[in-house]
């Protein structure tokens, strides 16, 4: 059953990718930087496989998949810019954000200022949400888009280019091949519990919020 789950999600993200090129990988990394719970982590190894089969290019993919950060982005922008705080704390659960992970953002943002776009990028989960205060901060956009590409594309580089050598080693290493398949199991586990903790956790403040 996990690896069925997993599976689903894995050949849903390749199959969009493979679809539509560069297109798909924009726009599965809008999805995510809207703040819907579609991991990069998982969006841009695949694409960097691709980059190893030589049906797309590292670069391109890298590049491809920061347009589609700041494309989603936007989007959480302008919620945080028209219905603020309120807007979010009412219908954020709905999409499995809670006051907790805008807690965290709008405390980074207001610690380091318009800087923790760029540096927020860098970071896993909190680049998820990082957009909302920004827009309830009504960051100048230009500015706010320049750092969102900057930070951005380096961390989508950095997943594509390990999901490319990832690829290269399957094809190349028996050593590696014959790990991966001995311990393939605690990683499916292991993958799955952290997407059942993440899941479980949001969702409880969906089913009954938190107070404000």
């Amino acid at each position: 059953m996990t690896e069925k789950i997993l599976a689903f999600l894995a050949n849903f993200i390749i199959a969009t990718i493979s679809a539509s090129g560069y297109v798909g990988i924009a726009l599965l990394m809008a999805i995510e930087s809207a703040g819907i719970p579609l991991p990069s982590e998982i969006i841009m190894p695949f694409a960097g496989y691709l980059a190893h089969t030589g049906q797309l290019t590292l670069l391109g993919v890298a590049t491809a998949g920061a347009i589609g950060c700041n494309l989603g982005s936007a989007v959480a922008y302008w919620i945080g810019a028209w219905g603020g705080r309120p807007l979010i704390l009412k219908y954020g659960r709905f999409v499995l954000l809670d006051h907790r992970d805008l807690d965290r953002a709008e405390k980074f943002f207001a610690h380091y200022g318009s800087i923790t776009v760029f540096v927020a990028r860098l970071l896993p989960v909190i680049r998820t949400f990082i957009a909302i205060p920004a827009g309830i901060a009504r960051m100048n956009q230009l500015r706010f888009h320049i750092y969102t590409f900057l930070g951005s594309w380096p961390w989508c580089f950095a997943l594509a280019f390990a999901g490319m050598k990832l690829g290269q080693a399957w094809d190349t290493n028996p050593v590696f091949k014959n790990a991966f398949h001995r311990f393939h199991t605690v990683v499916v586990v292991l993958l799955l519990a952290a997407i059942v903790w993440f899941v479980w956790t949001h969702w409880k403040d969906r089913v009954r919020p938190s107070e404000a």
